[in-house]
């Protein structure tokens, strides 16, 4: 069993390492981010399952504290309001579960990061056309090669693999990285 183990920490450790080469599209989001902040905009996060997950942990980075003092960012996930959740799942469909949010809450040059390790999940599809009729800012963290989502937002962050747990990994190093750099530069403001 030990030998399993350290196989899956180095197999982890071999995809981190290879996402380096998402820098310049990481950089790209951490300045589009930074600019529509500076301009009283919010984020929008959403996603479903790990990503759903992922979606919260961003919000309260940002909304609390990452690694330093500083005022509140504002980001609200839209994965976590349970009688919007199942009252538009129930009464529409689950296909709308971020869309009629996208839809009341967005606003023109927010931010809106869309989390998909398939980047193909149709209710995520949604909520990203909704916000883009709105005029936001679209960010995808993916996987799988980007799926259709990649061809529909403006800044696409692919991990790449076909492989839920690693790509899972490899966005929260990514997001931690831009928490950690958007904290840097409004605390620097």
């Amino acid at each position: 069993m030990n030998d399993i183990i350290k196989e899956k920490i180095l197999e982890s450790a071999e995809i981190i390492k290879e996402s380096v080469q998402l820098s310049n599209k990481i950089e790209d989001a951490v300045v589009e981010i930074y600019n529509s902040l500076i301009h009283g905009k919010k984020i929008y996060l959403f996603g479903n399952g790990g990503s759903a997950a992922d979606a919260q942990h961003i919000a309260a980075e940002l909304i609390g504290r990452y690694k330093i003092e500083r005022k509140s960012i504002p980001a609200v996930s839209l994965t976590t309001d349970t009688s919007i959740l199942s009252s538009l799942s129930n009464d529409y469909s689950f296909e709308t579960i971020f869309s009629r949010q996208c839809e009341s809450l967005v606003d023109k040059n927010d931010i809106v990061i869309a989390i998909s390790t398939s980047g193909n999940s149709k209710n995520v599809i949604n909520g990203i056309n909704a916000a883009k009729k709105k005029g936001a800012k679209i960010i995808g963290l993916l996987g799988n090669n980007g799926g259709e989502i990649k061809n529909l937002i403006d800044i696409p962050i692919i991990v790449n693999s076909s492989s839920t747990d690693k790509i899972q990994e490899v966005h929260r190093v990514i997001y931690h990285i831009i928490c950690e750099l958007i904290e840097q530069k409004i605390s620097s403001n």
